[in-house]
């Protein structure tokens, strides 16, 4: 008969050992370590009942979480899955604010590719103070530039006032007369009562070139391209040629049944103006007081400018109109009447082909710009006051413009932005004449106070600072005779 199977431990023990030998002992809880809470509470100095946590909460309405974009890279176990679920789960963690303000729980484009930082500090637009550093108040919109930016050029300074003054006596006050003119060989030649002066700018000497007499007088004057000779329009209607070098008489032509108060040289033609309406041609070769006649105008003509290529004729008249003139036609090619006054003012630009400048009197006040190819007009600026003259500068694209009433001003414009370079003021009276030296850097103004003033104002070709004065041009004021 078997004996009874003796029951084994649960545990593996060798052979060596027996159960017997084997004892668990147990401990007291009171025995064991204490709790963080009990250590806190059985610390001497607290004899208060407070409450400890084992971690930080922060709060969540004030910790800017959506000021960080947190993108979460994309797993092919969330395609698909329940946005609902994903956007309370996100309420749920970080506030309702995040998940109101965070880019990408709204569209795709929010989400950026994983190459890129999980962490991006999003600029906050919430409208508080802006730091003084940052990029937008620094010029830079995407932060700041390794390359150090370029100051702002300075502006051209003019001076403002005339290095020299010359008395004019009886240099006329008559809006419609050109009666000053600056010789490509520096002879000014001046226009007073009956007679024509000219004061030569290298040397200061004056000498008188002719005398009409008491039944005539002078209404305009006007250089030859050389220089070499000068045309004289007459009260009664007659354009003179005189040597300027032998002050001697070449020529008288007829044609016009009035006063010729405008002329105007191209390379060979002499064009004449007439208070008459009509625009007559001359030609020193042939033998005919002129050889056509121009009809457009229905009152006075008191502006004419030949452009720089000689292709094109300029007329202002006394009936607010500007037209244009070729060659080959005897009718204007463009007639333009947005001027509402008279136009005496007319330039041509020397930088730009087709390019005209005009200026309307004293109802008007503007100068206007055209592209004669089309007769678009392509600018136009308020002067404030009656526009008398204008002139381009050779050696910059900066242009000049005299005026009247009611400021008796003379403004240096920039072309194309038309922002003023200097205004200059001295005149008692309309600024009615204006010439420029040969090399385009002085210019000469004359009033009806019989003055003839003389500024700097623009630079040199090579030069970027106007001439200065020297003891040639003294801030003495003589008498031209």
């Amino acid at each position: 008969m078997e004996s009874p199977e003796i029951k084994k431990p649960g545990l593996n023990l060798p052979v060596a050992m027996s159960g017997a030998s084997l004892r668990l002992d147990t401990f007291s809880l009171s025995l064991l370590p204490r709790s963080i809470s009990n250590l806190s509470s059985s610390s001497p100095s607290s004899s208060k009942s407070s409450s400890c946590s084992d971690r930080f909460i922060p709060c969540r309405s004030t910790s800017r979480l959506h000021a960080f974009g947190l993108t979460d890279k994309p797993s092919p176990s969330k395609e698909g899955g329940n946005d609902a679920y994903s956007r309370l789960l996100k309420s749920e963690l970080f506030g309702s604010d995040f998940v109101s303000s965070s880019p990408c729980s709204s569209s795709p484009a929010g989400q950026s590719s994983p190459t890129k930082n999980i962490l991006r500090f999003r600029t906050d637009h919430s409208g508080g103070p802006s730091s003084p550093y940052s990029p937008s108040i620094l010029g830079q919109d995407h932060g700041f530039s390794n390359e150090t930016s370029t100051p702002p050029k300075p502006p051209r300074k003019v001076p403002k006032t005339p290095h020299k003054i010359l008395d004019a006596p009886s240099l006329q006050d008559d809006f419609y007369l050109n009666l000053v003119d600056w010789s490509s060989q520096n002879v000014l030649a001046v226009g007073l009562g009956t007679c024509v002066y000219l004061w030569s700018a290298s040397n200061s000497k004056v000498t008188k070139l002719c005398d009409l007499g008491p039944q005539d007088g002078v209404c305009s004057i006007q250089w030859t391209r050389e220089g070499s000779y000068i045309s004289i329009g007459t009260c009664l209607g007659q354009v003179q040629i005189w040597d300027g070098t032998r002050c001697k008489r070449i020529r008288t032509m007829g044609g016009h049944q009035t006063r010729t108060g405008v002329l105007a040289w191209n390379s060979r033609i002499l064009a004449s103006g007439s208070r008459d309406r009509n625009i007559l041609q001359h030609d020193m070769r042939v033998s005919n007081d002129y050889i056509s006649q121009l009809v457009g105008h229905k009152s006075e003509v008191c502006g004419l400018k030949w452009s720089s290529d000689d292709r094109q004729l300029a007329s202002g008249g006394n009936d607010n109109q500007l037209l244009v003139w070729n060659q080959h036609s005897q009718q204007p090619v463009l007639r333009l009447t947005e001027h509402t006054a008279a136009v005496k003012a007319i330039a041509w630009s020397p930088h730009q082909s087709n390019l005209l400048a005009s200026g309307g009197g004293t109802a008007d006040r503007c100068i206007r710009f055209w592209n004669t190819s089309n007769g678009h007009q392509l600018n136009c600026i308020d002067s404030g006051s009656q526009v008398c003259n204008l002139a381009w500068s050779k050696n910059v694209n900066e242009l000049v413009s005299t005026h009247g009433y009611s400021q008796n001003q003379i403004t240096v414009w920039k072309y194309p932005s038309l922002a003023k370079v200097a205004t200059l003021t001295g005149h008692s009276m309309r600024v009615l004449y204006l010439a420029m030296s040969p090399d385009g850097q002085t210019i000469v103004t004359g009033a009806g106070d019989e003055t003839l003033r003389f500024w700097n104002v623009f630079p040199s070709m090579k030069a970027t600072t106007p001439v200065k004065d020297s003891g040639l041009w003294s801030l003495g004021r003589t008498q031209i005779r």
